[in-house]
């Protein structure tokens, strides 16, 4: 999934969307090449104020953490997995990623919708990058079987928006309370979506990809109020592919601290993967 972000603004002074804008001169938290989600870190975001007129730019946890956790230690069990009574174990949940189109989805067996549910209808917010990070995986054939072998290679991409220096991810957001020492603090998840043709070739084990938004839908997402169908459409959108570009990287980028380079990988040839792609009228 899209646990790997990469917030690197050193160009810009300022980030805008439509007629606002805001500095940025200074920010640590942009001029990181990637952001890794596993590591619960602070992400820079877009975060509206409360009545929705202006906006901050500032930083939230990565990964979502439900109201209903009283402090970090139930925190670690539900993102880590514990061992039950019984001896079995219950597994972890991610939140760094949330799905689109599930955000308001009701689980049949126990009637409770999902625990973005009431962030996606009134906290949202809009996740700054300049490249996001997926992996191709490639089986190789077992030439004693000639079958695939079970685990495959992997290959990382970076993927951009054609022409941006940064662009907006839509997210949601809530306030959490460690209930033991009293601290306080925004947590965040991803939106995800469908990927479209170009990132699902890239990322072809989930086929998903960031819900990115053009600047006027991104507006809508954060800074109005919308009816519940039009929120899930909005988190559903699906970047087209003409104006994205990608290119295979350094294994291990996300290790190194410094900016992914480009590499070739002969055995991707015959795998249909992106090139460039002509540039299309801008949708920003």
């Amino acid at each position: 999934m899209c646990y790997y972000n990469g917030q690197k603004v050193t160009k810009a002074e300022y980030i805008t969307l439509m007629e606002l804008e805001k500095s940025i001169a200074g920010m640590a938290e942009l001029k990181r090449p990637t952001v890794l989600g596993p590591e619960s870190p602070p992400m820079a975001v877009l975060k509206p104020n409360d009545d929705r007129t202006d906006f901050d730019v500032t930083t939230m946890r990565w990964g979502f953490i439900p109201k209903g956790l009283k402090n970090m230690e139930m925190v670690k069990k539900f993102e880590n997995g514990y061992k039950k009574e019984d001896g079995t174990f219950q597994t972890g949940y991610d939140t760094e990623n949330a799905r689109g189109e599930e955000l308001l989805w009701i689980n049949p067996k126990t009637n409770k919708p999902k625990i973005f549910k009431d962030a996606a209808l009134s906290s949202r917010c809009l996740i700054i990058s300049n490249q996001y990070y997926e992996w191709h995986h490639k089986y190789r054939i077992n030439k004693k079987t000639g079958e695939p072998l079970k685990t495959p290679d992997k290959y990382p991409f970076a993927i951009k928006v054609k022409g941006r220096e940064y662009f907006y991810m839509a997210g949601i957001w809530n306030t959490w309370t460690d209930q033991d020492t009293g601290e306080t603090m925004d947590t965040l998840s991803m939106i995800t979506t469908d990927a479209n043709p170009m990132a699902a070739l890239i990322h072809n084990s989930k086929k998903r990809m960031p819900t990115i938004l053009p600047d006027k839908l991104a507006w809508e997402w954060m800074m109005t109020t919308v009816t519940p169908e039009r929120m899930t459409e909005l988190a559903s959108f699906q970047f087209p592919e003409d104006h994205m570009e990608a290119f295979s990287i350094n294994q291990k980028f996300q290790l190194s601290g410094e900016d992914p380079y480009p590499v070739t990988y002969p055995e991707l040839a015959e795998d249909g993967l992106p090139g460039a792609y002509s540039t299309q009228i801008s949708l920003f």
